[in-house]
C-alpha cells in the first residue's frame, strides 16, 4: 500500500494520477485535510483518509496498514519542522516500512528562508528516526515561472533579481511521474535523488526564447531586490510573499537550483520538457 500526503495539492494529486497508471487503486491511499476536495479520487477507487500534519493521532490511524508513505513537504510560512516530525513519528508508530520525503534541490549551501533550514532539519530527523527513507530533492517547477515573472508574455523586458544564475527547471507533471516511478520500484533505500531538469537556463535564456516565440525583442534585466519587491507589492502581492519570491532570485544567483541531474530523464525514458516547449505551450497556446 502506497500513501501520498497532500493528495489534493498539485504534486500529490499528480503523483497519484501516475501511480494509478501502473498500480491498482486498491493499493493507493490519499491523505487529505478535506475529504470533500477529493471526490474525484474516491470515484476512482482510491482509499481517501483524513488527517492534518498537526493531528498526530489522526496520522497514526491513517498510516495503519501502509507500506510506503510519500511525505509532500508542508507549505512555507508554517511550522514545517513540527509538522514533518509528526508525520515521521506517526509513520514509525504505525509500522510504515519506507518514507519518501520531498525536499528541495540544493546545488549550493545557499539558505532559502522558510525552506532550507526546515528541509535540513526534517532530513536529519528522518535519518535518525530508524525508518527506511528516500529523500527527493525537487528542482524548481517550470510552473513557478508565472509567480516570478508573471503569467503573460512580457511586453518588452523581464525584471527579476537573478543575475546570470541558472535554474534546471522541471515540469511538475514530469516530477510527479518520476516520483511515482520511484515509489513503485525497488532499490531506493537510504538514497537521495535530485529531481531536476536535464538542462539549466538563465533568465537571459528565457528572454531569448520569449523573443523568438513572440517575434519581437524581449530583454532580461536583473534588478535590485528592493525594486523587485516593490514591483510585486504594486501588482497586489502581500509584502511577505513578494520578499519570498525575491529570495528565489537570490537562490538562483547563488546557483542553488542550477545543477542538472539525469534521474528524471532516466525514469521518464526521455528528455524532460525543454524551456521552449514549456513557454510555447503555456504562454502561446492558442495565440
Amino acid at each position: 500500500m502506497i500513501l501520498v500526503t497532500g493528495a489534493t495539492g498539485g504534486l500529490g494529486h499528480q503523483t497519484i494520477d501516475f501511480l494509478l497508471t501502473t498500480t491498482p487503486a486498491t493499493q493507493v491511499v490519499a491523505l487529505v485535510r478535506d475529504i470533500s476536495k477529493a471526490t474525484d479520487l474516491v470515484k476512482r477507487g482510491v482509499d481517501v483518509r483524513q488527517a492534518d500534519y498537526v493531528d498526530y493521532p489522526a496520522l497514526v490511524q491513517a498510516f495503519r496498514g501502509i507500506d510506503k508513505v510519500l511525505l509532500v513537504s508542508a507549505v512555507a510560512f508554517t511550522d514545517r519542522v513540527h509538522q514533518h516530525q509528526n508525520v515521521i513519528d506517526a509513520a514509525k508508530v504505525a509500522g510504515v516500512k519506507h518514507l519518501f520525503y520531498t525536499s528541495i534541490q540544493r546545488s549550493t549551501n545557499f539558505v532559502l528562508q522558510e525552506v532550507t533550514e526546515s528541509d535540513l532539519a526534517t532530513e536529519a530527523y528522518l535519518k535518525a528516526s530508524g525508518l527506511t527513507y528516500t529523500i527527493l530533492k525537487n528542482g524548481y517547477y517550470f510552473e513557478g515561472l508565472s509567480y516570478l515573472i508573471g503569467s503573460e508574455v512580457p511586453e518588452t523586458e523581464i525584471l527579476f533579481p537573478a543575475g546570470k544564475g541558472k535554474i534546471a527547471f522541471v515540469k511538475r507533471t514530469e516530477l510527479a511521474a518520476a516520483t511515482a516511478a520511484l515509489l513503485t520500484s525497488e532499490g531506493h533505500e537510504g538514497q537521495e535523488y535530485t529531481l531536476s531538469g536535464s538542462e539549466s537556463y538563465s533568465f537571459d535564456d528565457i528572454a531569448q526564447e520569449f523573443s523568438a516565440l513572440a517575434a519581437r525583442p524581449i530583454a532580461y534585466k536583473s534588478i535590485e531586490v528592493a525594486s523587485y519587491i516593490a514591483q510585486k507589492v504594486a501588482a497586489g502581492f502581500p509584502e511577505v510573499v513578494a520578499k519570498f519570491l525575491a529570495q528565489w532570485g537570490a537562490a538562483t544567483q547563488h546557483g542553488m537550483l542550477a545543477e542538472t541531474h539525469n534521474t528524471v530523464e532516466r525514469l521518464l525514458g526521455r528528455k524532460p520538457t525543454s524551456l521552449r516547449e514549456y513557454l510555447k505551450a503555456t504562454y502561446f497556446l492558442g495565440t
